[in-house]
Order: structure tokens, then C-alpha cells, then sequence
């Protein structure tokens, strides 16, 4: 793992932060990008003038590509500079001065603005339809005394366990670890085994963290996941369609975030989709607003979802449907418009307009 040289051009000697940085950049950012900018500055203001992106992303139960993501951003508007090496990895930071006006909206990515627009305006409607990602209670974790874990430690299967923890994240276990890995035992219910499978699966993708073991063991947990078969079948199904659904909307150099793994979870499950409708919904969506937006899409498949919509094939009936209705209205409308100049003693076709109106809305506009 490449050592980050940091270089500093600010003239502040403790962590502050500027009052610019909250006023012009902070509001456009996301969350997770703020907290490595201001990591960055507390390892900065501290003398920590090496890191590496793995300990960041630890620190935040990130992956590396988040953080890197993160970085990327900080240097497009314009606060960072980032040095890279002969591969292309990121080798040292420099921090350049944060301008005192507001910049101009040039320094932004005015499409990337444009999406986060269309973002918020659905984002109350998609959370509330989504309500699998606030029903999930996590039990309580407990912490032991050392008269407890003295004793858990007498139980062989316990001691063994530890050992094994010990093995794959290589070096002892501390008061908190061991709690964890109680946690996962006692009050998530966890085989041995599937722990193991845990530490296996977590490590195979270059996270060591107990605090990132954690929140996938969560995650099972919410999933009634107790198997190692269970396990597998998740990460294989979650595995094809995280990339099948990256690809579909043109996302590379970078991992999903909790959020959008979330709606992922609400297509694959909830409504039960196979990988091809969601990518045909992804292609719709590019092909709409010309960039990758999960709410977007979401707003799509809910429709479908409503729409009873289970295969291509039904989707291609429902764009059918949409024509016509559409053609019937314009029709509609255009007979109307000559009746008002005319006389004549035909009755009107009496159309339902609130349910062709309602059609109109839940289907999709090419």
C-alpha cells in the first residue's frame, strides 16, 4: 500500500475549519466526501503527513474506492491537488488555499448539479417506499467484563474462535474485538463457521477492519442470513447485480455507496426483478438525463412495480398502451377543437381523462 505524502500552502496551524469551506462547498458535497476532507485536515494540522487510503477508508468503514472517489471530488472544485505515481496511484495530497468568494458555478459540475435536483425532489418519496431500510432493529451489543471473557475464553469453541479471529486479522485481539466477535456469537447467533466464512469473505476484499466485519455481519443478520450456503447465495446474487447495474449505468472507478446498494436490495427483493428489467430502467434513465441516478431509475421500476410489469414483454406492452392512450388524447383534443367551429349533432366520445391522465404519469417518458 502506497504511503500519501501530504503538502500543506495553508497558513492555519490548527484544525479549523474555514468558514468558506461551510458556506461554498460543503452544501453541494456529499457526507461522506466532507468527512475525509476533514480527516485529511486533522491528519494535516496533527503532523500526520502520511496515510494511506486503505487506513482512511477503515477509519470510515469505507472502501478504498470511496475514498478515492472522494479525493477525485475534492480535486475537481478545486481544493486539492493530487500527485500520482508511475501506476497511477495516488502518492501525495497538497491542499490549495479555499477561495474567499463564492466560486463561480463553472468550477462545479454543472450536469452532476442538474441530477442532484432530480435527486432531492424524489428522494422523500423513494425513502418513504423503501421502509426495509429503517425496519431493521440491530440487537444491542453488550460489553463484557473481563471476568466474562475470562470465561468465555474457558469454553473451547470460544477460545478457538478467538484464535482464528486472531489468525486472519493478524495481531491480538482487543477488549472492544473481542466483544465484537462475542456479539456476533451470543447475540447475532452466529455458527462458528459463518463467522469464519465472515473474516474469509470480508478479507478476500482487502478489508482487515473488525468495525467493517461488523457492519456486513449486520447486514446478514438483517437478512436472516445463519448459513454459510446463505452467505454465499447473497454474495453471489448481491455480486452479479451490483455489477450488472454499474455497468448498466456507465458507473466505473469507484465502489456503490450504502444508499445505493439499498435500492438495489429494493429491486432485486422487494419487488423481485430480474437483472435484465432493472438494467433496461438503468438504460431509460441515461437515456433521459445523460448520467447515472439510482432515484431515477427507482422511479421507473416503482412504476413498472405498480404497473404489475414483470418481464421486457410486459414492458413493451405498457409502452404500447402509453402510445395509444397518448394518440387517443391528441386525438381527442384535436376533435374537440374542431367541434367548437362546427355544427353538428354527434355526441362526443366520453373518455375517462383523470385515468388516461393517471396512465400518462405511471408510465415512462422515452
Amino acid at each position: 500500500m502506497v504511503n500519501i505524502q501530504l503538502y500543506n500552502d495553508c497558513t492555519s496551524e490548527n484544525t479549523i475549519i474555514p468558514n468558506q469551506f461551510i458556506d461554498f462547498f460543503m452544501p453541494e458535497a456529499n457526507g461522506e466526501f466532507v468527512k475525509v476532507y476533514l480527516y485529511l485536515l486533522r491528519c494535516m494540522h496533527s503532523h500526520a503527513y502520511n496515510c494511506t487510503i486503505s487506513a482512511i477508508a477503515d477509519k470510515f468503514n469505507n472502501t478504498e474506492m470511496d475514498v478515492i472517489r472522494a479525493l477525485r471530488y475534492w480535486q475537481k472544485v478545486g481544493l486539492l491537488s493530487l500527485e500520482e505515481d508511475s501506476d497511477n496511484q495516488i502518492c501525495g495530497i497538497r491542499f490549495l488555499p479555499i477561495p474567499t468568494e463564492q466560486p463561480a458555478p463553472a468550477a462545479c459540475d454543472n450536469s452532476a448539479q442538474a441530477v442532484q435536483v432530480l435527486q432531492s425532489s424524489t428522494l422523500a418519496a423513494t425513502q418513504q417506499s423503501f421502509p426495509a431500510a429503517t425496519s431493521y432493529k440491530a440487537p444491542a451489543k453488550r460489553s463484557y467484563t473481563a471476568d466474562e471473557i475470562l470465561n468465555f475464553r474457558k469454553d473451547p469453541a470460544v477460545s478457538e474462535l478467538f484464535f482464528v479471529v486472531e489468525t486472519y486479522i493478524k495481531h491480538p485481539l482487543s477488549e472492544d474485538e473481542m466483544n465484537t466477535v462475542l456479539f456476533w456469537y451470543e447475540e447475532l447467533h452466529f455458527s462458528s463457521e459463518l463467522i469464519v466464512y465472515l473474516l474469509e469473505y470480508c478479507i478476500s476484499k482487502e478489508h482487515s477492519s473488525i468495525r467493517y466485519m461488523n457492519k456486513i455481519a449486520l447486514s446478514w443478520h438483517s437478512k436472516d442470513i445463519q448459513t454459510v450456503e446463505q452467505a454465499k447465495q447473497d454474495a453471489a446474487i448481491h455480486s452479479k447485480a451490483y455489477y450488472g447495474i454499474m455497468k448498466a449505468l456507465g458507473i466505473t472507478g469507484r465502489n456503490l455507496v450504502d444508499s445505493e446498494t439499498s435500492f438495489i436490495r429494493k429491486w432485486t427483493k422487494e419487488y423481485a426483478f430480474d437483472l435484465s428489467l432493472i438494467q433496461e430502467a438503468c438504460s431509460r434513465t441515461i437515456t433521459a438525463i445523460h448520467q447515472p441516478s439510482f432515484e431515477y431509475t427507482d422511479s421507473i421500476l416503482t412504476s413498472w412495480h405498480k404497473n404489475h410489469v414483470h418481464t421486457l414483454e410486459d414492458v413493451r406492452n405498457l409502452d404500447a398502451a402509453y402510445s395509444k392512450n397518448k394518440k387517443i388524447t391528441v386525438n381527442t383534443a384535436s376533435s374537440s377543437s374542431k367541434k367548437k367551429n362546427s355544427f353538428n349533432n354527434f355526441n362526443a366520445r366520453d373518455y375517462d381523462y383523470d385515468h388516461l391522465e393517471e396512465m400518462l404519469l405511471s408510465s415512462t417518458v422515452h
